[in-house]
């Protein structure tokens, strides 16, 4: 049932139905589906996206509803103002009325398609509306790219999450990063509307307003964590709000309709670029208030005291070469290396917030993890006619992997695997698709041919006989000759043991109250596996965590963190629970009640990792006894 939509009885996990959405040989989304039904109930569908489809399913049978789209299906290919490989939406979009909302997950390469969010209708699959992320000619925004990026730019999506305002017919929309990511010297301005909070009429997807949080991005800041709708009492009056938690730390409160923001904002100045042809943006935004949720310094004080003696001196010496260590928040990379703190896997990431719609109360998850950016130049120019499948593997594992895996293959566990040795652990078409698709933290590479994934794969399983590749021709001024791009891998700062270099809690919950914007308590989230079994029982906060709350009316907060399901008590953060999964898990817990008894579902489908449990991968029900939810 890996690639198929799946209906289960709520109460028992019998299967009802499946529909493995034949046709289409790609992995089924794995951060959930949406629902719509008409208003007297009589259609119901479920919508979810396929490889590069969006898929309609009939609720009631699972039969693909024929009559939407093509057979059944949309390509999120088209729609999108020009030529694209890779429209999918791996997280669900919204239903609104009859309209199904999404964003999409283009990646953030050089050759990334652009993320425009558009709209389509329930019934029938035909667009309705669209807006461009990367504006065109006359639309706002324009201005702030070069004059033809909307022609050539790509990235600039919502791979997160949306929300709406069902009453006022408003979409939230968190736009990420413009591509390329790390350097940006092909899309000078402030590029709008990237990093942005978008409001849109859900109607029309006509722009309402819109906040940027980070001007001319260059250290991968994508805005992913969903939008999450509150009602507040601020200076004496309610007001509906829009909280929008980022990878910085930074929380931000805008109100719903006008977009004003609940407190100050201030725009700082920050450091200039040394990259040829870079122009950072001079100033970023920084909110008074409230205070960060997650940690934004990194400092020799902070290194780990769980790795080795010899590591933790290891550490030190990495610091004390790294570019303005005190500039971690908006440090532009360079050919140096360059620290973020958080990084880009750090902060607010997907599906990591929560909120009591009744008192104003937010919650996040954040994860504290630096990294650190070096900046290197792409190989210019193409293999030869004449080069062989091994070589030809080399070249292009070069221009296109080893800027995460390293050029020894050995990648940066647990985020970013070792790839020696690779092609006993997957199969030749698994690995095609995981290259071309892409998976988890590994962006997809669409305009990489079969042939040439095949020859990464011959050159990852005999690397040691490929011919090095010739140094590129570098001019006087020891800077390569010819026009260049720079590239870095997304730099996690890990050692040898798989922790991360800075000190635990790893990741930690937060809860707000944002009628007067203070927090309330910080608890770390989980353990190290590797540190319990040397007997440090103190929850130092699990590393890699992608997922988030669930909240429930009776005070408790559910959240996976590896191969537990944990609760927390609301009112102190204090941990009051955990279930035991037969593997580790991620996502978000679904909180639901059938049959009387209210039950708490977890995914236990992510990949083992040292330390936790292999089984079989399934969705656990937890659930108190029938005659306890009775009294």
């Amino acid at each position: 049932s890996a690639a198929s939509v799946v209906a289960l009885h709520a109460g028992t996990g019998r299967e009802l139905w499946k529909n493995p959405l034949e046709g289409v040989p790609a992995q089924i989304t794995n951060r959930g589906i949406m629902y719509w039904e008409n208003v007297d109930r009589s259609e119901r569908r479920v919508f979810t996206s396929k490889g590069q489809h969006l898929h309609a399913v009939d609720a009631l049978t699972g039969g693909t509803v024929s009559s939407f789209g093509t057979n059944g299906r949309i390509d999120l290919r088209q729609d999108l103002g020009r030529t694209a490989t890779r429209g999918q939406s791996p997280s669900p979009g919204r239903v609104f009325e009859n309209l199904i909302i999404l964003g999409s997950a283009p990646g953030e390469n050089y050759a990334s398609d652009p993320g425009h969010i558009r709209a389509y209708d329930a019934r029938t699959g035909q667009l309705v509306w669209r807006f461009n992320t990367v504006p065109y000619p006359g639309e706002f925004g324009y201005e702030t790219w070069p004059s033809d990026a909307y022609k050539r730019i790509g990235g600039a999506n919502a791979w997160g999450g949306l929300s709406v305002d069902e009453n006022r017919g408003i979409v939230y929309v968190p736009i990420a990063s413009p591509s390329y990511d790390f350097y940006g010297a092909d899309r000078l301005g402030s590029n709008l509307f990237g990093n942005s909070l978008l409001a849109l009429d859900a109607r029309t997807g006509k722009r309402l307003w819109h906040f940027q949080t980070v001007h001319h991005d260059l250290w991968d800041m994508d805005l992913t964590a969903t939008p999450t709708l509150l009602t507040v009492r601020h200076k004496g009056r309610m007001r509906d709000v829009v909280a929008q938690a980022t990878k910085l730390g930074y929380l931000y409160v805008f109100d719903r309709v006008t977009g004003e923001s609940l407190w100050p904002i201030e725009e700082r100045p920050v450091p200039a670029s040394d990259m040829p042809g870079e122009l950072a943006w001079p100033t970023q935004p920084r909110p008074t208030w409230p205070k960060p949720f997650a940690v934004q310094s990194f400092t020799p004080d902070d290194v780990n005291p769980y790795i080795p003696a010899a590591e933790q001196d290891s550490v030190r010496r990495r610091l004390a070469e790294i570019l303005n260590l005190s500039e971690a928040l908006h440090q532009p990379p360079s050919t140096r290396p360059t620290m973020q703190m958080p990084g880009n896997r750090g902060g607010a990431n997907w599906g990591s917030t929560a909120a009591d719609p009744r008192n104003g109360e937010f919650y996040v998850v954040a994860e504290n993890l630096p990294t650190v950016l070096q900046l290197t130049p792409i190989l210019p120019g193409t293999f030869g006619t004449g080069t062989s499948q091994l070589d030809r593997g080399l070249f292009l594992y070069t221009q296109n992997c080893q800027a995460c895996h390293k050029p020894t293959l050995e990648g940066t566990p647990p985020l970013i695997p070792a790839l020696r040795g690779v092609n006993a652990r997957m199969p030749s078409e698994a690995f095609h698709q995981v290259v071309r698709e892409g998976r988890r933290n590994m962006p997809a590479f669409p305009d990489l041919s079969a042939q040439e994934v095949s020859a990464i794969l011959l050159y990852l399983t005999t690397p040691e006989a490929a011919e090095p590749i010739p140094s590129a021709p570098m001019g006087p001024d020891g800077r390569p000759l010819g026009p260049v791009r720079y590239q870095t891998g997304y730099g996690y700062f890990a050692v040898s043991s798989g922790m991360f270099a800075r000190k635990p809690p790893f990741a930690a919950m937060t809860k707000y109250d944002l009628n007067s914007g203070e927090i309330l308590w910080q608890t770390p989230l989980g353990e190290v596996p590797a540190l319990v079994g040397r007997g440090v029982t103190d929850l130092t906060g699990a590393s890699s965590l992608r997922g988030g709350p669930a909240l429930t009316a009776g005070g408790l907060v559910f959240m996976i963190t590896k191969d537990k399901l944990r609760a927390y008590d609301t009112d102190t953060g204090r941990q009051l629970w955990a279930g035991q999964m037969p593997r580790p898990g991620d996502g978000i817990p679904a909180v639901y009640r059938v049959g009387g008894r209210q039950y708490v579902v977890a995914s236990a489908a992510a990949a083992a990792v040292e330390g936790t449990p292999d089984g079989p991968r399934v969705y656990v029900a937890f659930a108190l006894p029938p005659q306890a939810a009775n009294r």
